[in-house]
Protein backbone atom coordinates (compact mmCIF):
# COMPACT_ATOMS: atom_id res chain seq x y z
CA UNK A 1 0.00 0.00 0.00
CA UNK A 2 2.68 2.52 0.73
CA UNK A 3 4.15 2.00 -2.68
CA UNK A 4 1.04 2.88 -4.17
CA UNK A 5 0.81 5.70 -1.98
CA UNK A 6 3.88 6.90 -3.25
CA UNK A 7 3.01 6.70 -6.94
CA UNK A 8 -0.35 8.15 -6.39
CA UNK A 9 1.53 11.27 -4.67
CA UNK A 10 4.15 11.83 -7.04
CA UNK A 11 1.65 12.01 -9.84
CA UNK A 12 -0.14 14.15 -8.33
CA UNK A 13 2.61 16.08 -7.55
CA UNK A 14 3.60 15.99 -11.30
CA UNK A 15 0.17 16.91 -12.40
CA UNK A 16 0.42 19.83 -9.86
CA UNK A 17 3.63 21.15 -11.55
CA UNK A 18 2.20 20.90 -15.10
CA UNK A 19 -1.02 22.47 -13.96
CA UNK A 20 1.07 25.22 -11.99
CA UNK A 21 3.04 25.70 -15.12
CA UNK A 22 0.04 25.73 -17.78
CA UNK A 23 -1.60 28.61 -15.60
CA UNK A 24 1.23 30.71 -15.33
CA UNK A 25 1.12 30.81 -18.92
CA UNK A 26 -3.13 31.09 -18.80
CA UNK A 27 -3.83 33.34 -15.34
CA UNK A 28 -7.57 32.90 -17.19
CA UNK A 29 -7.44 29.20 -16.36
CA UNK A 30 -6.38 29.23 -12.81
CA UNK A 31 -8.91 32.30 -12.70
CA UNK A 32 -11.88 30.44 -14.06
CA UNK A 33 -10.86 27.31 -11.84
CA UNK A 34 -11.47 29.55 -9.19
CA UNK A 35 -14.75 30.76 -9.90
CA UNK A 36 -16.32 27.27 -10.87
CA UNK A 37 -15.15 25.97 -7.14
CA UNK A 38 -16.82 28.68 -5.25
CA UNK A 39 -19.65 28.54 -7.66
CA UNK A 40 -19.61 25.05 -6.99
CA UNK A 41 -19.62 25.97 -3.15
CA UNK A 42 -22.23 28.33 -3.69
CA UNK A 43 -24.65 26.17 -5.09
CA UNK A 44 -24.35 23.46 -2.50
CA UNK A 45 -24.59 26.18 0.37
CA UNK A 46 -27.32 27.11 -1.46
CA UNK A 47 -29.29 24.10 -1.69
CA UNK A 48 -27.87 23.54 1.93
CA UNK A 49 -29.91 27.06 2.62
CA UNK A 50 -32.88 26.35 1.21
CA UNK A 51 -33.18 23.00 3.58
CA UNK A 52 -32.72 25.29 6.47
CA UNK A 53 -35.59 27.14 5.24
CA UNK A 54 -37.91 24.24 4.58
CA UNK A 55 -37.38 23.46 7.56
CA UNK A 56 -37.95 26.32 9.41
CA UNK A 57 -41.14 26.52 7.39
CA UNK A 58 -42.36 23.24 8.67
CA UNK A 59 -41.63 24.19 11.98
CA UNK A 60 -43.96 27.63 11.12
CA UNK A 61 -46.26 25.26 10.71
CA UNK A 62 -46.23 23.00 13.30
CA UNK A 63 -46.39 26.08 15.80
CA UNK A 64 -49.54 26.74 14.33
CA UNK A 65 -50.93 23.66 14.43
CA UNK A 66 -49.94 22.65 18.28
CA UNK A 67 -51.39 26.66 19.13
CA UNK A 68 -54.80 26.08 16.97
CA UNK A 69 -55.19 22.19 18.78
CA UNK A 70 -53.75 24.04 22.09
CA UNK A 71 -56.69 26.13 22.08
CA UNK A 72 -59.14 23.75 20.99
CA UNK A 73 -58.05 21.73 24.16
CA UNK A 74 -58.42 24.25 26.75
CA UNK A 75 -61.38 25.08 25.35
CA UNK A 76 -62.41 21.24 25.84
CA UNK A 77 -61.66 20.50 29.25
CA UNK A 78 -63.11 24.11 30.51
CA UNK A 79 -66.30 22.50 29.24
CA UNK A 80 -65.65 19.05 30.58
CA UNK A 81 -64.61 21.08 33.79
CA UNK A 82 -67.98 22.57 33.82
CA UNK A 83 -70.07 19.47 33.23
CA UNK A 84 -68.66 17.44 35.84
CA UNK A 85 -66.74 15.20 33.18
CA UNK A 86 -63.78 14.69 35.54
CA UNK A 87 -62.41 11.68 33.21
CA UNK A 88 -62.52 13.40 30.00
CA UNK A 89 -61.04 16.43 31.64
CA UNK A 90 -58.24 14.80 32.69
CA UNK A 91 -57.21 13.36 29.58
CA UNK A 92 -57.66 17.12 27.92
CA UNK A 93 -55.51 18.23 30.88
CA UNK A 94 -52.97 15.88 29.70
CA UNK A 95 -53.28 16.64 26.30
CA UNK A 96 -52.78 20.19 27.12
CA UNK A 97 -49.99 19.65 28.67
CA UNK A 98 -48.37 17.59 25.71
CA UNK A 99 -48.84 20.45 23.35
CA UNK A 100 -47.66 23.47 25.71
CA UNK A 101 -44.77 20.75 26.33
CA UNK A 102 -44.48 20.85 22.38
CA UNK A 103 -44.70 24.17 21.65
CA UNK A 104 -41.97 25.09 24.22
CA UNK A 105 -39.27 22.40 22.10
CA UNK A 106 -40.78 23.85 18.51
CA UNK A 107 -40.15 27.44 19.72
CA UNK A 108 -36.64 26.40 20.58
CA UNK A 109 -36.30 24.53 17.06
CA UNK A 110 -37.53 27.52 15.13
CA UNK A 111 -35.55 29.95 17.00
CA UNK A 112 -32.10 28.22 16.32
CA UNK A 113 -33.93 27.11 12.68
CA UNK A 114 -34.15 30.49 12.05
CA UNK A 115 -30.67 31.49 12.98
CA UNK A 116 -29.31 28.90 10.87
CA UNK A 117 -31.14 30.29 7.76
CA UNK A 118 -30.08 33.90 8.64
CA UNK A 119 -26.30 32.32 9.02
CA UNK A 120 -26.78 30.32 5.90
CA UNK A 121 -28.41 33.61 3.94
CA UNK A 122 -25.62 35.72 5.10
CA UNK A 123 -22.77 33.02 3.86
CA UNK A 124 -24.62 32.85 0.56
CA UNK A 125 -24.54 36.89 -0.14
CA UNK A 126 -20.44 36.73 1.46
CA UNK A 127 -19.92 33.99 -1.32
CA UNK A 128 -21.68 35.67 -4.04
CA UNK A 129 -19.76 38.83 -3.17
CA UNK A 130 -16.89 37.10 -2.76
CA UNK A 131 -17.53 35.65 -6.62
CA UNK A 132 -18.24 38.96 -7.86
CA UNK A 133 -14.69 40.40 -6.72
CA UNK A 134 -12.86 37.59 -7.53
CA UNK A 135 -14.28 38.06 -11.62
CA UNK A 136 -13.49 41.82 -11.32
CA UNK A 137 -9.75 40.77 -10.14
CA UNK A 138 -9.53 38.33 -12.61
CA UNK A 139 -10.68 41.12 -15.40
CA UNK A 140 -7.86 43.73 -14.05
CA UNK A 141 -5.15 40.94 -13.66
CA UNK A 142 -5.45 39.24 -17.18
CA UNK A 143 -5.95 42.93 -18.34
CA UNK A 144 -2.31 44.01 -16.14
CA UNK A 145 -0.56 40.67 -17.76
CA UNK A 146 -1.15 41.30 -21.05
CA UNK A 147 -0.33 45.24 -20.88
CA UNK A 148 2.87 43.94 -19.44
CA UNK A 149 3.82 41.33 -21.89
CA UNK A 150 3.33 43.84 -24.54
CA UNK A 151 5.30 46.21 -22.84
CA UNK A 152 7.89 43.25 -22.30
CA UNK A 153 7.98 42.18 -25.95
CA UNK A 154 8.18 45.96 -27.29
CA UNK A 155 11.22 46.41 -24.91
CA UNK A 156 12.88 42.78 -25.62
CA UNK A 157 12.73 44.28 -29.32
CA UNK A 158 14.08 47.37 -28.67
CA UNK A 159 16.97 46.02 -26.64
CA UNK A 160 17.79 43.70 -29.30
CA UNK A 161 17.72 46.40 -32.54
CA UNK A 162 21.14 46.89 -32.49
CA UNK A 163 21.65 42.94 -33.34
CA UNK A 164 18.82 43.18 -35.82
CA UNK A 165 19.35 40.96 -39.21
CA UNK A 166 18.07 44.24 -40.89
CA UNK A 167 20.58 46.76 -39.28
CA UNK A 168 23.14 44.42 -39.30
CA UNK A 169 23.12 43.94 -43.44
CA UNK A 170 22.90 47.62 -43.46
CA UNK A 171 25.63 48.05 -41.33
CA UNK A 172 27.82 45.59 -44.04
CA UNK A 173 26.49 47.75 -47.06
CA UNK A 174 27.99 50.88 -44.82
CA UNK A 175 31.32 49.06 -44.64
CA UNK A 176 31.34 47.82 -47.70
CA UNK A 177 30.81 51.12 -49.04
CA UNK A 178 33.67 52.42 -47.05
CA UNK A 179 36.10 49.98 -48.29
CA UNK A 180 35.12 50.60 -51.87
CA UNK A 181 35.59 54.42 -51.58
CA UNK A 182 38.77 53.82 -49.99
CA UNK A 183 40.22 51.33 -52.69
CA UNK A 184 39.04 54.45 -55.51
CA UNK A 185 41.29 56.60 -53.13
CA UNK A 186 44.32 54.60 -52.68
CA UNK A 187 43.86 53.70 -56.79
CA UNK A 188 44.01 57.22 -56.98
CA UNK A 189 46.86 57.95 -54.99
CA UNK A 190 49.41 55.37 -56.31
CA UNK A 191 48.05 57.08 -60.47
CA UNK A 192 49.16 60.16 -59.21
CA UNK A 193 52.66 58.81 -57.94
CA UNK A 194 52.92 56.12 -61.34
CA UNK A 195 55.19 57.28 -64.20
CA UNK A 196 52.10 57.30 -66.43
CA UNK A 197 50.45 59.55 -63.63
CA UNK A 198 53.20 61.79 -64.35
CA UNK A 199 52.98 61.76 -68.01
CA UNK A 200 49.32 62.44 -67.98
CA UNK A 201 50.11 65.48 -66.08
CA UNK A 202 52.58 66.23 -68.36
CA UNK A 203 50.22 66.20 -71.17
CA UNK A 204 47.58 68.29 -69.73
CA UNK A 205 49.54 70.94 -69.00
CA UNK A 206 50.99 71.12 -72.18
CA UNK A 207 47.49 70.78 -73.79
CA UNK A 208 46.76 73.89 -71.40
CA UNK A 209 49.82 75.81 -73.03
CA UNK A 210 49.52 74.73 -76.31
CA UNK A 211 45.96 76.67 -76.06
CA UNK A 212 47.02 78.91 -74.50
CA UNK A 213 49.78 80.16 -77.10
CA UNK A 214 47.01 79.82 -80.03
CA UNK A 215 44.90 82.02 -78.06
CA UNK A 216 47.25 84.67 -77.83
CA UNK A 217 48.50 84.31 -81.49
CA UNK A 218 44.63 84.57 -82.23
CA UNK A 219 44.61 87.82 -80.35
CA UNK A 220 47.74 89.84 -82.05
CA UNK A 221 46.01 88.09 -85.10
CA UNK A 222 42.72 90.22 -84.56
CA UNK A 223 44.75 92.97 -83.52
CA UNK A 224 46.74 93.28 -86.39
CA UNK A 225 43.79 93.11 -88.72
CA UNK A 226 41.92 95.57 -86.20
CA UNK A 227 45.56 98.03 -86.64
CA UNK A 228 45.09 97.64 -90.48
CA UNK A 229 41.97 98.88 -90.94
CA UNK A 230 42.21 101.55 -89.37
CA UNK A 231 45.31 103.33 -91.13
CA UNK A 232 43.89 102.65 -95.07
CA UNK A 233 41.48 105.89 -94.58
CA UNK A 234 44.61 108.10 -94.11
CA UNK A 235 46.78 107.19 -96.79
CA UNK A 236 43.76 107.57 -98.67
CA UNK A 237 43.65 111.18 -98.25
CA UNK A 238 47.22 111.66 -98.89
CA UNK A 239 46.70 110.54 -102.00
Amino acid sequence: MGFFNRIYNLWKGFVSIFVGRMEEKHPEIAYENAINGMTEKYAKLKSAAAGLIKHRAQLETRIKKAETELEQVRLDAQTAVDQGEDEAALVLLQRQEELEKMLQEYSADLQQAAKDADAAKESLRALANEIEKLKRERDKVIAQIKDAEARKQIQEQLDGLSVDDDVKALSNVREYAEKVKAEVQIGDELKEGSLEGKLAAIRQKSGTTRASAKLEEMKRARAAAKGGTATEPEGGKSL
